[in-house]
């Protein structure tokens, strides 16, 4: 079968033919149908990531597919059911196997590419922007990268959550997919952020997905006891926070890794998607997916996330 590989993290991840997996114990094979594209795929790639595996490994930790066969001591979920999961590895392939207690039941009117994206991306923004954040109804939400696969649900869940949404996006046409998401403000990434800001009354929470100059601006057009949640750097750039101004404003920065909450605090994360599916099947969400990419091109599916070229989620079905 076919799987898109990294062999080394000195080479760029290619496709190549390996031996179909066996589910072992507690374990499920799954025929892939879909494989949503996160930065942490990029980061594992360079093997930057903190939880990479060691090479050669199968990229893509977000998929959506069909149970195929169990491996001892499994019987849910049935064969021939669709699933989705965040498995770490493994989902730009034809078939992997996963553990049968991460599967999720897909219900039968999300498709595939939407199941193989939603985890992650609104997941990180519910959680982060209710458990962590606290935002209230009427409070101003700024939304860095806001056309992003994180930023773009931000901007949504923020609007659900009764906030005044203000998103910052580069481009026109990004600015548009953050409007028609909900946003209630738009400002241009390369314009004077901190000005456009405090112009609109200042940030109560700040998501900030992109870290950096972006960071710094947001930063600066702070309301006193603001919140800003440090979700990820795609800017590259790690940003240095000055505590004296914290001090002085009361803020606070809060980190957040939506994928920890597996390992201490799975309830929280189960809840948060229980309430994302029932929003979902409400209406309540629109899923945005930006590109869908056979695995053939893999490569180009990453890049468009390297390149900041997508909107949205990039989706990859084998």
């Amino acid at each position: 079968m076919q799987a898109f590989q990294v062999l080394t993290h000195e080479r760029s991840p290619e496709v190549v033919e390996i031996i179909e997996p066996t589910p072992g114990r507690g374990e499920v094979l799954l025929e892939i149908l879909a494989c949503g594209l996160n930065f942490a795929d990029l980061l594992m790639a360079k093997g930057t990531y903190q939880e990479t595996p060691p090479v050669p490994f199968t990229l893509g930790l977000e998929v959506c597919g069909r149970v195929l066969d169990h491996g001892e001591g499994v019987s849910f979920p049935p064969i021939g059911a669709r699933v989705s999961l965040v498995g770490g590895s493994g989902g730009l392939a034809e078939r992997g196997v996963f553990p049968a207690s991460a599967c999720r039941l897909v219900p039968d009117a999300m498709p595939d590419e939407v199941a193989a994206g939603f985890q992650i991306a609104y997941g990180t923004s519910h959680l982060a922007l209710t458990r962590r954040a606290q935002l209230r109804p009427g409070e101003r939400l700024v939304v860095l990268g806001a056309a992003g696969g994180v930023g773009l649900t931000a901007v949504e869940v923020g609007k659900a959550l009764g906030a005044q949404v203000i998103a910052v996006a580069r481009g026109a046409d990004k600015l548009a997919v953050a409007k028609a998401a909900g946003a209630d403000h738009l400002i241009d990434a390369g314009a004077d952020l901190t000005a456009e800001i405090k112009a609109l009354g200042g940030a109560d929470v700040v998501y900030d997905p992109v870290g950096g100059a972006a960071f710094d601006a947001a930063f600066r057009a702070c309301n006193r006891e603001a919140r800003i949640l440090s979700i990820g750097f795609a800017s590259g750039d790690v940003p240095k926070i000055p505590a004296n101004i914290l001090m002085v404003k009361n803020i606070s920065v809060i980190g957040f890794y939506w994928g920890g909450y597996m390992k201490f605090a799975p309830d929280a994360l189960l809840n948060s998607l229980s309430e994302l599916m029932e929003w979902y099947a409400k209406g309540r969400l629109h899923p945005h997916i930006s590109h869908v990419l056979p695995l053939k091109q893999a490569s180009k599916a990453l890049a468009l996330l390297a390149d900041r070229k997508a909107t949205g989620k990039v989706v990859v079905t084998p």
